[in-house]
């Protein structure tokens, strides 16, 4: 609902997206896109996917026409590898993690988006180095973004009740996060699952939406800083926070 609500949240994506110097494209890794090897978006007009259920009709009537880009999809294949990613033209588009969050930074949907599927057989590990790889094209004007939530418990969530206090478990696992990406540790953030105790399955009870993290961090150079622009948890268990490097 965030992709249609005003409220905290959304309007300080589109004052970031103002503060931000446009880039020439967008590559987004999407908790939505779980795929068996790793795909990216190829279409020159990818199409808006409407991936759940149960919403009001107006979240459905959402349209996010921003163009593609086969170019970087190319680029993004050959610079991860061309035995790695492999280019889809017609199945795929825009997921709701992706122009959920992009219409409040690029509401005029004038910057070409493209996707990156997250392999779902792969280790931790095999995302981060993803993300590593991706690091030279920050420097070629492309954004990358990580689109998930860093604590995504819905079995935990408080349905109708915005105002929840978040669980003990849920600030706590999102505090010690961030204090390792302040510090720059990256070896806990990619072994959470061994690393980071029991609170660690409880706010990531599956990887989806943590995986995406992993590649935003992958591309991290030692003189970027770490900021929060975005900061709250939703129903208690979902985390709303934002990290953004450089």
């Amino acid at each position: 609902m965030n992709a249609i609500e005003t409220n905290s949240f959304t309007r300080t994506l589109g004052k970031l997206g103002e503060r931000l110097a446009k880039p020439k494209a967008v590559l987004c890794v999407s908790a939505h896109w779980l795929t068996e090897g790793t795909k990216v978006t190829g279409m020159a007009e990818p199409r808006t996917i409407h991936d759940f259920g149960g919403f009001p009709d107006s979240l459905y009537q959402v349209r996010y026409p921003a163009p593609g880009s086969p170019e970087l999809a190319a680029l993004v294949r050959e610079t991860v590898g061309r035995d790695v990613v492999a280019i889809d033209e017609a199945e795929w588009g825009l997921d709701h993690g992706s122009w959920s969050v992009l219409r409040h930074l690029y509401p005029k949907a004038d910057v070409p988006v493209v996707q990156l599927s997250i392999d779902e057989n792969q280790p931790a590990s095999f995302h981060y180095d993803i993300g590593e790889r991706l690091a030279p094209l920050r420097e070629e004007g492309i954004l990358i973004i990580g689109s998930g939530n860093l604590v995504h418990n819905l079995h935990a969530y408080a349905w109708g009740q915005h105002t929840a206090e978040p669980y003990e478990w849920a600030v706590s696992f999102e505090r010690r996060v961030r204090d390792l990406l302040l510090s720059g540790e990256s070896k806990p953030l990619i072994g959470y699952e061994n690393e980071l105790g029991k609170e660690a399955m409880l706010a990531v009870p599956t990887p989806d939406h943590y995986l995406p993290l992993l590649y935003v961090i992958g591309t991290r150079t030692e003189s970027d800083p770490v900021s929060f622009p975005v900061e709250g948890v939703d129903g208690g268990s979902i985390s709303m926070l934002t990290v953004r490097l450089g």
